[in-house]
C-alpha cells in the first residue's frame, strides 16, 4: 500500500489537488477579469450529496466549460452563492468531481494529459474519430468507468458530444442514467464559444459575459421512464430540444449572438463614460 491516498483511478489525491489549485489559480481570471461569469443557482449544489450526482450540460469549447464548472461547484460548496469572488474556495478543493472527455482529445498534447488527471473519463466516441464519422459499439469499460467514477463522487458529461448547438442528445448518457440511478442536474452555458477558442485554452475576445445555470435535479422515473424519454427530458433541460431552434438556422442564431454582443458592448461603453 502506498503513502499516498489515492481515488479509484489510481490517481493521487494530493497531486490532483495541487493541480486543481494550480489550474484555477490560472484561469480564474478568464471568469472574473478578462471576462465575466454569470452564475444561477448554485444554491443546488450545496445541497447535493457527496456521490451519485451526474451533471448534464450543453457543450460549448473542450475545456473552458468544465475549467469554470470546477470553479463555480467549489465555490457554492464554500458557501458562495452564485459567486467566484476570492480563490479561497480553491485550497480544498472536491477531489471527486469527474468530466466524461473523447479520449483522442485528452492525447491531444501535454497540456490535455495532465488535466485529464484533474478527473478525466475518457471514452471513445461511437460516431466519431479522427475528423471523420465512424459506427462502432460502445466500449463497455468506458460505461464501467462512468459508473466507477458515479459510485465515487460527481461527474460532468456534455450528452450532445459535440461543441455545436443543437445536436441531438446521444443515447449512452440515458442508458447510463436508467443502469446507475444518478441524481441528475442539468446546467445551462452561454458566452463561452464567443469567450475563448474551440479548445477552450486561448482567449478569444475579451469583455464577454458568460453565463452558467444551475437547475434544479430531474424528476426521473428510471424504473418506467424509455430511453427515448429521457433523452428528451435532458434536450427540454439543457436548452437543446428543437423546440428551442425554432425556425433560425444556427447561422442565424449566430448572426443574432454577435449583434447581442456588440449592443452589450455599446452599452457599456456608454455606461463607463457617464461615471
Amino acid at each position: 500500500m502506498g503513502i499516498f491516498k489515492r481515488n479509484p483511478f489510481g490517481h493521487i489525491l494530493l497531486f490532483k489537488k495541487w493541480l486543481i489549485r494550480t489550474a484555477g489559480l490560472l484561469t480564474h481570471r478568464r471568469y472574473r477579469g478578462f471576462n465575466e461569469l454569470q452564475i444561477e443557482g448554485s444554491e443546488v449544489i450545496k445541497n447535493l450529496p457527496d456521490r451519485g450526482v451526474l451533471f448534464v450540460s450543453n457543450h460549448q469549447t473542450y475545456f473552458a466549460d468544465v475549467v469554470a464548472m470546477y470553479h463555480v461547484f467549489n465555490a457554492s460548496l464554500s458557501h458562495r452563492i452564485d459567486s467566484i469572488k476570492n480563490v479561497g474556495y480553491l485550497w480544498n478543493p472536491k477531489l471527486n468531481i469527474y468530466y466524461v472527455a473523447a479520449k483522442e482529445t485528452m492525447k491531444a498534447g501535454l497540456l490535455p494529459k495532465i488535466m485529464a488527471y484533474a478527473g478525466a473519463i475518457t471514452v471513445e466516441r461511437t460516431w466519431r474519430a479522427k475528423g471523420e464519422d465512424v459506427k462502432r459499439e460502445v466500449n463497455p469499460n468506458d460505461t464501467e468507468n462512468i459508473g466507477i467514477a458515479l459510485e465515487d463522487g460527481w461527474v460532468i458529461t456534455f450528452p450532445q458530444g459535440t461543441t455545436k448547438p443543437w445536436k441531438p442528445i446521444r443515447k449512452g448518457t440515458a442508458h447510463i442514467i436508467k443502469e446507475y440511478r444518478p441524481i441528475v442536474v442539468p446546467v445551462v452555458i452561454d458566452g463561452f464559444r464567443r469567450s475563448f477558442d474551440r479548445k477552450g485554452l486561448r482567449i478569444k475576445k475579451k469583455g464577454i459575459l458568460q453565463s452558467m445555470v444551475i437547475k434544479e435535479p430531474l424528476e426521473i422515473d428510471y424504473e418506467n421512464e424509455s430511453i427515448e424519454e429521457i433523452v428528451e427530458q435532458i434536450e427540454y433541460a439543457i436548452e437543446q430540444h428543437p423546440s428551442f431552434l425554432k425556425v433560425l438556422p444556427e447561422e442565424a442564431i449566430s448572426e443574432i449572438e454577435e449583434l447581442n454582443e456588440r449592443r452589450r458592448f455599446s452599452y457599456k461603453e456608454k455606461e463607463d463614460r457617464r461615471y
